[in-house]
């Protein structure tokens, strides 16, 4: 995922290192199985060797965490009308944020265009039948790839509580500032968490106090260069243009009960721009946050009841809860 992974396990007592040494041990475990099947970024991945393959019109077995991986995907880019595409792989190459090789293919050319998709095309081949699947295209799995990886990580863990030596409270699993909050935070009834400013890594833009479930943020903070010709680019990549989009908005923090969708809505809100990305989360009633090159700290009504503290053009703003 290329994040640093942290869990931090809560309890009254205070848990045993035994038992934290036991929890970590199956939650990095279930990180790595996913690492091993969805990374765009290790030779040896199950979708770096798929994307080799992709339009030879066959299919071919895989593991079943990549294909459920690859049916999220899919599912994602209709429920959003396109707006999440994971056809992107071309584009973010193209641009110079690249993986492993996944030649043969004719997509390295930086003399290429932006090469973006049909949005009413599938991508997808799947098999019922054999249970195999196939590509028209390759794909980078990104953030809902990561959002999958929390998600199974997570579940995991909980899964596993009745054999932990420890009776626990509650659990955070922070992968590069995505998290999954489970059970009871360490004090109080409600998690306390901060938004990071894209400004300053070391400060914060809100304060928020999200239900159990999922916080993610997708950010053009980190992941950012400049082209030959001068121009900016980051790894966010619309998918109707081929081009880093998104232009005005910095990042995006949404809330969900998964992190699989708060990474596909956080992405998606992103993308939409700053005219659409209003309208767009208050349709879904999605719990979002975004913050403008002016540094201003918008949300929708949702998030509005779950935000203690927020910055307004450098300037507190603080709201009841």
């Amino acid at each position: 995922m290329g994040s640093r992974l942290r869990l931090s396990v809560f309890g009254d007592p205070e848990p045993s290192r035994d038992s934290v040494d036991e929890a970590w041990r199956l939650v990095s475990g279930d990180i790595e199985a996913s690492e091993a099947a969805m990374s765009r970024f290790r030779e040896e991945a199950e979708l770096v060797a798929l994307d080799r393959h992709a339009g030879s019109g066959r299919t071919y077995a895989v593991t079943r965490r990549l294909r459920a991986a690859l049916v999220a995907a899919d599912r994602a880019g209709r429920v959003t009308g396109g707006m999440f595409d994971a056809r992107v792989l071309r584009d973010l190459e193209r641009l110079g944020y690249r993986g492993v090789d996944t030649s043969p293919r004719a997509m390295l050319d930086a003399e290429e265009g932006p090469a973006a998709p049909d949005p009413g095309s599938r991508w997808l081949a799947l098999d019922r039948v054999t249970r195999t699947v196939g590509l028209t295209a390759p794909v980078d799995l990104g953030g809902i790839g990561k959002g999958l990886a929390l998600r199974w990580a997570a579940r995991t863990f909980i899964d596993a509580q009745g054999r932990l030596p420890h009776t626990w409270r509650g659990a955070m699993l922070d992968a590069g500032g995505d998290l999954v909050l489970a059970g009871r935070p360490p004090e109080g009834d409600r998690w306390s968490i901060t938004i990071e400013s894209p400004f300053d890594t070391a400060a914060y833009a809100a304060w928020i106090l999200p239900e159990q479930g999922a916080v993610c943020t997708s950010s053009i903070a980190i992941h950012n260069w400049r082209l030959d010709d001068g121009r900016a680019a980051h790894h966010l990549i619309d998918p109707r243009t081929g081009e880093p989009g998104g232009e005005g908005i910095l990042s995006v923090t949404v809330a969900w009960p998964d992190p699989a969708w708060a990474e596909v809505w956080s992405k998606t809100l992103l993308l939409a721009g700053p005219r659409e990305i209003g309208p767009l989360a208050r349709r879904h009633n999605l719990q979002a946050w975004w913050i403008d090159e002016s540094g201003t700290v918008s949300m929708t009504p949702p998030a509005r009841q779950a935000t203690y503290w927020a910055m307004e053009n450098g300037a507190d703003r603080r709201t009841l809860v």
